[in-house]
């Protein structure tokens, strides 16, 4: 579920970003359906009741990116950003999924 973003690192967040962290586990969850249920809590809604997330990206090759890092361990991590429901939406191949306000982040 959602929190306030309180992290210090000033790379991450924008002067007045509104952001949020939710997590899920990338050994065992689905990175796009973790990121259809965060937003789905900031839009105070039913994930079903949202726009599918493959009009925005591409939920396979989404999961994929996550599964891909897990098995090359020494990658280290990575991000993807996309816009989704008004959010810019990072997911890190560690589990962090970032939600921000895209009219904040622009």
């Amino acid at each position: 579920m959602p929190s306030p973003n309180d992290s210090t690192d000033e790379s991450e967040s924008e002067p007045g970003d509104a952001g949020f962290v939710s997590t899920f586990d990338p050994d065992d969850d689905r990175p796009s359906e973790a990121v259809v249920t965060a937003v789905a809590t900031l839009c105070e809604s039913e994930p079903a009741e949202l726009p599918p997330l493959y009009e925005v990206v591409d939920p396979d090759a989404l999961d994929s990116f996550v599964e891909h890092a897990q098995r090359a361990a020494d990658a280290g991590t990575h991000r993807v950003w996309f816009t989704y429901e008004g959010f810019d939406v990072g997911v890190r191949t560690d589990g962090e999924i970032r939600i921000r306000n895209a009219t904040v982040a622009s």
